[in-house]
């Protein structure tokens, strides 16, 4: 997110930056990003800072006190990007997700990066990382990403316990 803030002020661009966290100890970038001169909003679940919600409650916020955005980036955990994609679609609202979360190898050779876009297969790390949100099958990535949780806890818990790793 950072660079491309960056980048976008130094065309001249205005941008409102929404950053979103459980709680304010896990808010990152906020200096950084207010030195950019872009304005910064806040939101955590627990409301210790900013507003308290989610991401999407503070772009409803923004939207219904009159701000007009041409475009929305989104870039975070998927499920946050599948319900900001639900939202600006109503407000048909141009958005633009990243899911470089979901990629290994970054040459398109594992496949792991795998996600439906418009009905079509991409792999993110060569066809994206960014992608139209609003075709985005994002039910389909996240059981993709979810498929060897039981496995990624299971080595976690075994590599905490034993020296052999």
């Amino acid at each position: 997110m950072y660079p491309q803030v960056k980048y976008l002020r130094e065309k001249g661009v205005e941008c409102d930056v929404i950053i979103g966290a459980r709680n304010k100890d896990l808010v990152i970038l906020r200096d950084e990003l207010e030195v950019l001169g872009c304005r910064v909003y806040i939101t955590t679940d627990d409301g210790s800072l900013g507003f308290k919600g989610r991401v999407t409650d503070l772009i409803k916020k923004l939207l219904e006190e009159g701000n007009k955005y041409d475009e929305v980036v989104a870039i975070g955990p998927m499920i946050m990007m599948k319900f900001v994609c639900l939202l600006t679609k109503e407000y048909n609202i141009k958005t633009t997700v990243s899911l470089n979360s979901i990629m290994v190898d970054g040459t398109g050779m594992c496949g792991a990066c795998r996600v439906t876009v418009g009905g079509e297969t991409k792999f993110t790390c060569t066809d994206g990382p960014e992608f139209n949100g609003h075709l985005v099958d994002f039910d389909e990535a996240i059981n993709r990403q979810n498929m060897f949780r039981d496995e990624e806890v299971r080595r976690l818990h075994h590599s905490k316990e034993c020296s052999c790793f």
